[in-house]
């Protein structure tokens, strides 16, 4: 019997693992490529990221690992150099640094740089954390300043000064009689330098599993579940049977003990089974993990498995007469039956299998009505006079032959029909009501029988009524594997359904759906006529790992919003940028050359959702809204995490050395002659574009830095140093020197 296998393709989880790791800690991470040496340029960055520094994804991915943008004047030129050799050597570094955020904030950083290898041993990832320990080390420097003071030194400095000068970690500089305050600091130590686990490697990789678990789609499973299957039909047919028909009669129930034992062992070794069983995950991921397996279990199906294996025959073996209690506390085990229910779906792809389990449900169903037939006739002649003889077990005696006696229980003794020929009756009547109109030998003449009869026939016409009517078409075989394929996608209507909708309706229904993506900041502008206009060229689409969205030289035919899942942006085999949930990626638009080529190729790592608004669409719907398409195409650049058009890096490059050599090269030359006509200063602007230029920390002559549209100073020379203005502090990560 076929079974839903899940999603068993090997994947590349590092992202997703990665983001498990930080959860809970400090999720402020960012991941950059080894393998370019040319600055390392930053292809991921968590959410953290961006709010500790105030970038946002766009402007952080591609810049240099060493975080330049995030320099100042109080960062450490030693600690830089330091980063830059870690980086160039590919080696772990670990150190504290003052960082400055997007708005000119001075913050303390502890900066955790690790190298991350592949399968074959070569390091292709930096993973860079970055922890604010702001608050921790201003109280570190309260602490020293007050005990400075009681010991009468008096410190002319700035904190972040003194704090530069020191230790370059959380354990500070303190004194040796101090004893009971080195303890605290190095217990400090401990928990923020703490023994990182493993980091995992950047490569595809099979899933791991011990060898105790057990594949949910496995031979031997399979075969395990027709076992417990059978072992749940004996169930569901000998448990009313032992209640109505066999009831306090020691000798008939001993004979089944030794068959009721070994259902009830097979149940518990079932429910062991279960607890080392892999299952499939409501997104189609296959879980190994046992403690995961545990806790799904023991959510699920654990309680009903569990007392449906309780040992009640054991009872027997000790020799308890408890016969009638005992066999209501086994009625409970037609719970088991609840597990079908879960086997129904793949159940259905075969016709011949549907067929088996409809006429044995069909029998269960006539079984158990004749056990309720029976337990009605026997109730009434237990309730009435030893004289009344309407009931149909005494109509049946007098035709067998067999009367019920008024005297045989005083005696002792039985008398009526045999429980053979009892439950044969029971079970004709019983399938006669199923089948026709419940007339024949045996026919209901009490009212307890009669409205019992009554339920059966209007049971079996309401089931009539609302039983699914057949295609009268053959369904193709491809049509069986239809539901399989659905339950991996997200619950879209299709556009077959929806053209027959009004377009108010479809319009309502799409932007609900697509309600993820149109509430991306890309689309706050637009007015509720564009939205619903740009839903409707919106869809979803499915990646597998390994599979390729886009090959590099493709035409770009939508934009694509990862919902789910993680891809990579690979160029000449090197990774460009690593995309997870919430990321955008697809071009900047023009509206005059609209055919754009890609640049990269795009492949998923793992099982991907993704949503798609197809570029035709976008520009019809752009064309329609005149005074929102001119914001749409300034707003994008901003907002794609990584821009996919071949030869944009160029393009912005030109745009930028001609703004420099028209407009801002006279400008630094009448500011150098009013600021520093004194100082032996080297002049440096800052913008957010690549270039060929020198890192700050290996400029050797004083500095005066100027940002594009903000312009402040900052002037050094060998005997004084000018006041640094942060409001206009540099925000990029790029210098070139004039």
């Amino acid at each position: 019997m076929p079974v839903m296998k899940g999603l068993l393709a090997p994947q590349n989880t590092f992202l997703d693992t990665i983001a498990t790791r930080f959860d809970g800690t400090h999720s402020n991470f960012i991941l950059a490529n080894a393998q370019v040496s040319k600055g390392f340029p930053i292809v991921y960055c968590s959410d953290g990221f961006c709010e500790l520094t105030g970038f946002s994804r766009a402007e952080v991915m591609q810049k240099s690992c060493a975080c330049k943008f995030l320099y100042g004047p109080e960062t450490s030129e030693s600690i830089i150099l330091s980063i830059d050799e870690a980086l160039e050597e590919r080696k772990e570094f670990k150190d504290e640094i003052m960082f400055y955020s997007k708005t000119a904030v001075l913050f303390w950083c502890l900066l955790d740089i690790v190298p991350i290898k592949n399968e074959k041993g070569d390091v292709v990832l930096f993973l860079a954390s970055f922890k604010d320990i702001t608050d921790t080390k201003a109280k570190a420097i309260h602490e020293d300043r007050r005990e400075e003071r009681r010991r009468g030194r008096v410190k002319t400095d700035s904190p972040f000064s003194t704090a530069r000068l020191r230790s370059g970690t959380v354990l500070y500089h303190i004194s040796g009689h101090l004893h009971s305050r080195e303890k605290s600091k190095i217990k400090l130590n401990k928990n923020v330098f703490g023994d990182p686990p493993a980091l995992p490697e950047y490569k595809v990789a099979d899933a791991k599993k011990s060898k105790f678990i057990l594949l949910h789609y496995s031979t031997f499973k399979a075969g395990w579940d027709w076992l417990i299957l059978l072992a749940t039909f004996y169930v569901a047919v000998t448990v009313p049977y032992n209640v109505c028909f066999i009831g306090d009669d020691d000798d008939l129930t001993r004979s089944t003990t030794v068959s009721d034992i070994a259902v009830e062992i097979l149940f518990i070794i079932d429910i062991i089974f279960n607890f080392r069983t892999t299952y499939v995950s409501k997104s189609g991921q296959v879980i190994f993990d046992a403690r995961q397996i545990c806790i799904h279990y023991l959510t699920t199906w654990f309680i009903i498995d569990l007392v449906a294996a309780l040992p009640f025959d054991l009872l027997y073996a000790v020799r308890v007469s408890v016969v009638s209690v005992v066999h209501l506390l086994k009625t409970v085990r037609l719970l088991r039956l609840l597990r079908l229910l879960q086997k129904m779906d793949r159940y259905s792809q075969h016709s011949t299998v549907v067929l088996t389990l409809l006429m044995s449900m069909f029998a269960l169903l006539a079984h158990w009505m004749a056990c309720i037939w029976y337990i009605i006739g026997k109730m009434e002649i237990e309730a009435n006079s030893y004289n009344w003889d309407i009931g149909w077990l005494h109509e049946l005696g007098k035709r067998l032959e067999s009367p019920y006696h008024a005297m045989a229980e005083v005696n002792g003794t039985t008398s009526g029909p045999s429980i053979r020929s009892v439950y044969i009756a029971s079970l004709y009547f019983t399938l006669s009501s199923l089948t026709s109109v419940g007339f024949g030998n045996v026919s209901a003449n009490t009212d307890a029988e009669k409205i019992f009869s009554i339920c059966v026939i209007l049971g079996l016409e309401v089931s009539g009524v609302f039983t699914p009517v057949m295609l009268p078409t053959p369904l193709p075989p491809f049509s069986f594997f239809i539901p399989r394929f659905h339950s991996l996608l997200p619950p879209t209507p299709s556009p077959q359904l929806l053209k027959d909708f009004p377009d108010e309706l479809r319009s309502d229904i799409t932007m609900h759906l697509n309600k993820e993506i149109l509430e991306l900041s890309l689309f706050a502008s637009a007015s509720r006529g564009c939205l619903r206009s740009l839903s409707l060229h919106i869809k979803t689409s499915f990646c597998a790992p390994g599979e390729y969205l886009l090959r590099q030289g493709d035409a770009l035919q939508a934009i694509f919003f990862v919902c789910s899942g993680s891809m990579e942006v690979l160029k000449d085999d090197m990774v460009l940028a690593i995309l997870g949930k919430g990321d955008l990626i697809g071009a900047n638009l023009s509206l005059d050359n609209r055919v754009i080529k890609t640049n990269a190729d795009v492949k998923a790592l793992t099982y991907c959702d993704l949503q798609c608004i197809n570029l035709k669409g976008l520009y019809e719907v752009l064309d329609l809204y005149p005074e929102y398409s001119h914001h749409f195409v300034q707003d994008i650049q901003q907002d794609l995490t990584y821009n996919l058009r071949e030869g944009h890096e160029t393009q912005a490059s030109s745009v930028l050395k001609n703004l420099l050599r028209k407009t801002l090269l006279p400008l630094l030359e009448d500011l150098r002659k009013i600021h520093c006509n004194n100082l032996k200063c080297k002049w440096v602007f800052m913008f957010k574009a690549p270039a060929i230029c020198k890192p700050k920390s290996t400029f050797r002559h004083p500095l005066i830095f100027y940002h594009f549209c903000r312009v402040g100073w900052w002037g050094q020379d060998p005997k004084q140093r000018c006041p640094y203005h942060p409001l206009h502090r540099h925000q990029s990560t790029y210098e070139t020197c004039f």
